[in-house]
């Protein structure tokens, strides 16, 4: 199984969690623009022929080499007194709920000047009121360090939501970003309604076999259900944002610094952080890699920094005051079983490796979130115990355990960063 079919089947179960079409949570009608305030201080850098950077946070249909990297081409060559760079912020399988801990270090310390937000189908099985929190603490993080950042919130789409736009609604994640947008004047693009028109006239099949050629008729947008092909679907994505453009660009008015108004959820995160570990936090053997090590190498430009469990007893202790705590880590075939302490309550034991492990992937370890505000204390600790790594996997997954029985062998745990909702003390 491919990395990229193992996220799929993620995404689904986090979609159809929740049955969006019967939810009571009112869905907006499914128009592919609005362009609001529009997007000023982008234009007008682009027609005074500046140095741009447009910065891409979503998850892996804007990681895919399709949308982000054809819609960044799209602006260069409209506009080619300008030199537009690319700021990548997308990791697979991550939702809001991650890219407002990580925006400061992934996107914002690279001074962007467009920030491009997807989420919508990563998000499809959260609570509004959880995705209210996220995307509006994005926002404010966003103007709070650079009130002329433009924001533009996209909405990208799956299988599960096509009955709601063959509707004409938007899905529910989208409808709840919607009101975020209202409330900030930021412009919305949403792809879907171009795909379900396309589909209807019988020019589109959503899901199918990928064809040998890419331009037969009529065009198959996916063969997952989630993920655009980058030639069909993503196309129609590109394409949906110049025809957005015009209408973008006309809403635009002069330069200005955008305007911090009162929260639409008064308990957001803004105060969202991704934390550095520090040696005082790490009790017993750890071991931090290096650029030579595969894992390293490869998640480097998220997590600069990854520290490995190397025995048993191995811990993670400090203390925090705030109201929510992760763990930025790591799952794969040779994580292990951890023992999870907060404040006094009973301990929880997490594995690290789940049924999708045969490979390694970037995760969060979810430790507590809206914790009584106050000072809380936490304790992570690699446990001796062996799992059962084999009946851990998906039974798609078994054969892959069966040829490869040295990568699940060792049992460990690969920790970045802290993701905090408040500020970090001194342990007692």
């Amino acid at each position: 199984m491919t990395f990229r079919t193992s996220l799929l089947l993620l995404f689904l179960l986090l979609v159809t969690s929740t049955a969006e079409a019967a939810d009571s949570y009112p869905l907006r009608k499914a128009v592919e623009c609005h362009p609001r305030a529009g997007l000023p201080n982008f234009v007008a850098k682009l027609d005074a022929g500046e140095h741009v950077k447009i910065a891409y946070l979503g998850g892996s249909i804007t990681a895919a080499p399709g949308w982000r990297v054809q819609s960044r081409e799209w602006f260069q060559e409209q506009y080619p007194d300008a030199k537009i760079d690319e700021i990548h912020a997308a990791i697979g399988g991550t939702g809001s709920d991650l890219g407002v801990f990580r925006l400061g270090n992934d996107v914002l310390q690279h001074d962007p000047d467009l920030l491009f937000v997807e989420f919508a189908v990563n998000d499809g099985g959260a609570d509004p009121k959880r995705i209210h929190q996220a995307m509006e603490g994005i926002v404010r993080q966003t103007w709070k360090a650079d009130p002329t950042i433009d924001i533009c919130f996209v909405y990208t789409l799956s299988e599960p939501v096509l009955a709601n736009l063959r509707a004409g609604e938007m899905q529910r994640s989208a409808s709840a970003m919607e009101e975020l947008a209202d409330h900030y004047q930021i412009p919305t693009i949403h792809f879907g309604p171009k795909v379900v028109e396309l589909e209807a006239a019988g020019e589109l099949v959503f899901k199918a076999e990928k064809p040998a050629d890419m331009k037969q008729k009529p065009l198959v947008f996916s063969s997952d259900g989630v993920h655009p092909h980058v030639e069909t679907g993503h196309r129609i994505y590109t394409e949906t944002i110049a025809r957005s453009w015009p209408a973008i660009r006309k809403a635009s008015g002069e330069p200005t610094e955008h305007e911090l108004k009162s929260p639409l959820t008064p308990d957001n995160w803004e105060q969202a952080k991704q934390v550095s570990l520090t040696p005082e936090m790490l009790h017993g053997h750890w071991k931090k890699l290096t650029s030579d090590d595969a894992l390293g190498r490869r998640f480097q430009r998220n997590m600069p920094e990854i520290y490995q469990a190397v025995e048993p007893a191995a811990s993670l202790e400090f203390a925090f005051e705030g109201t929510s705590v992760a763990v930025f880590d790591i799952l794969g075939p040779d994580g292990g079983r951890l023992k999870v302490e907060l404040d006094d309550r009973e301990p929880a034991f997490r594995n690290r490796i789940d049924g999708y492990c045969t490979y390694h992937r970037m995760s969060k370890l979810t430790i507590g979130s809206g914790l009584p505000a106050g000072r809380h204390t936490v304790k992570i600790t690699l446990t001796p115990e062996t799992i059962d790594k084999r009946n851990v996997l998906f039974e798609r997954n078994r054969e892959y355990f069966d040829k490869h029985p040295e990568k699940y062998a060792p049992h460990t745990w690969y920790a970045s960063s802290l993701l905090i909702i408040g500020e970090i003390v001194p342990a007692e």
